[in-house]
This record gives structure tokens, C-alpha cells and sequence, in this order.
């Protein structure tokens, strides 16, 4: 179930509360008539069943009761009543099939805003990443992707083209560009160091690296684990199992690869021949 938390004009509080009424799905109504300071109106408050919850909302959309007054939405983790079970009887669907576009756009844009946080998110993921590859430690590669914050604003592009929301998509792709920029630069930066204090070296990228090497040599499953862990991630936003983002983040590897290039410059750049990206049967210096 979902608590609705509304403040409404005066002349729009019998629309409101029609409107809800006659929303399958909707119980536990109560209206306080001129209890809003700021802005000045009336609260209203129901709990809603999940599945009912985006047509609920869109209905208060259209009576603009987000511009003229205020629409807050969340959780409720216990709900101990029998009209609540009606509620949720009575709404068509299930809960957990639910898709509350409103409370996904409004997850992806705080993870798809670039922000320092972000940036040293991404840098941070990088750099571990790094010492991974050099390594050939899988240990620090699946540390580096679940730091990586980079699934955010992929997410977000990705509801962007969903919903048509050309800002969204812009936030996200800059977001990515100048996150995954900065944290390379600075990686590079980090290689050098780690190679003037005799811990990173050429012959550490040019050896076979068999617990590492997926990052330099995708293959038709990397494809497939990608498309998959996208799916994975997207399901997971939309019904509320935040905790299948864990698993979600350890099968995204864009973070590693984005290492390896920044060591690889690095190296490459003292004369040496480093392996960046390989094809099967084929090696690129």
C-alpha cells in the first residue's frame, strides 16, 4: 500500500475527493479542511493500493493539484486492516507489476544528475578497477562495479526515451560523458603515479590476465549479460526491489573497461605495448 498526502485549494477538494472515491483500489480517506499553511488549502490523505497508484496520480495531475497545491507519495511498510485488504483486492493487477512512472522519473533524476558525489563515485570505482585489472584480481573488478554509479544514468536515458523527456535524456548522457571523462583522466593520473612507485608496470596489462580478460574481450555474452542486467535493473526500479540493483551493478562492466583504457594510456604512453582491446585472435596495442 501507498499513503497519498495531499494539500488542495478549497474550491478543488470535492473534485479531489470524488476523484478518489471512485478510484478502484483507494481506502482509509480522510479530509482536514484548512489545516495547509503553506501553500493555504486542505489536506487530504488516503492510502492506495500500488497498482492503483499511477491513475490515481494522474488524475491529480490533471486537476493540476501539483501546481496549485502539493502531491506527496510513500511507502507503507505494515498495514494492519481489513479495508486495506479490500483496497488491494478490489485494484486490478498486482502490486509488484505496478509501474509508478512519476516515482521512476523521479528516482532516475536524482541518480542521473552529475553531481561531486557522483564524479568521486565513478572516479573512486575507477581507480579500484584499475588496481583489478593490473592484478587480474576479479575480487576488485566485482568491488569496482557495485561502487560504480554509472547504472543511474543509464537508467534515466532509458526512461527518458520511455517518457519523452528530452532533459532527462540530456541530464543522463552528460552525466555519463563528463563522469566517465573525469574518472579517466584521473585514473590516468593515478597510473601514473602507481607506476612511479613501482606498482603498476606494461607487463602487468600484457600478460594473459585470465580472471580479467572479459574486460578486453567482449564476446557475443558480454552482449547478452548486458542487455540482460539492463532488463534486471529496469525491473528492478519499477517494482520497488531495490535490492536486485546489487546484482545489478556487479554485471555491468563498463566501469573496468573504462580502467583498462585510462592503465593502457598510461603505460602506452612510455613507449610500451599495452593490450586495450582484443578481439578473439587478434590484439590491439
Amino acid at each position: 500500500m501507498l499513503h497519498l498526502r495531499l494539500i488542495t485549494p478549497p474550491d478543488r477538494t470535492d473534485d479531489v475527493v470524488r476523484l478518489i472515491e471512485k478510484t478502484p483500489g483507494t481506502t482509509h480517506l480522510a479530509v482536514v479542511a484548512g489545516a495547509a499553511r503553506n501553500p493555504s488549502g486542505d489536506i487530504v490523505m488516503c492510502d492506495v493500493a500500488r497498482e492503483a497508484g499511477d491513475e490515481l496520480i494522474d488524475g491529480l495531475r490533471t486537476l493540476e493539484i501539483d501546481k496549485c497545491g502539493s502531491i506527496a507519495l510513500e511507502n507503507i511498510d505494515l498495514s494492519l486492516s481489513l479495508r486495506a485488504d479490500k483496497a488491494e483486492d478490489e485494484a486490478p493487477g498486482e502490486g509488484a507489476d505496478a509501474v509508478l512512472w512519476e516515482h521512476l522519473e523521479d528516482a532516475t533524476h536524482e541518480e542521473s544528475t552529475l553531481s561531486v558525489t557522483y564524479v568521486a563515485f565513478i572516479t573512486l570505482a575507477t581507480m579500484i578497477a584499475a588496481c583489478g585489472v593490473v592484478l587480474d584480481n576479479a575480487i576488485l573488478i566485482v568491488g569496482a562495479m557495485a561502487v560504480g554509479p554509472e547504472f543511474g544514468p543509464l537508467a534515466g536515458f532509458c526512461t527518458a526515451l520511455v517518457q519523452r523527456t528530452p532533459r532527462l535524456a540530456l541530464r543522463s548522457m552528460i552525466a555519463l560523458l563528463v563522469g566517465f571523462a573525469v574518472a579517466m583522466v584521473a585514473t590516468v593520473g593515478f597510473s601514473f603515479f602507481m607506476d612511479a612507485v613501482d606498482l603498476f608496470d606494461a607487463e602487468s596489462l600484457d600478460a594473459a590476465r585470465p580472471n580479467t580478460n572479459f574486460i578486453y574481450r567482449p564476446d557475443w555474452f558480454s552482449f547478452v549479460v548486458a542487455v540482460l542486467a539492463g532488463a534486471a535493473g529496469t525491473l528492478s526500479l519499477t517494482s520497488a526491489k531495490s535490492g536486485a540493483l546489487v546484482g545489478v551493478a556487479i554485471s555491468v562492466t563498463t566501469v573496468p573497461a573504462a580502467a583498462n583504457a585510462a592503465v593502457a594510456l598510461s603505460t602506452s604512453s612510455d613507449g610500451g605495448c599495452t593490450r586495450v582491446w582484443e578481439s578473439p585472435g587478434s590484439t590491439v596495442g
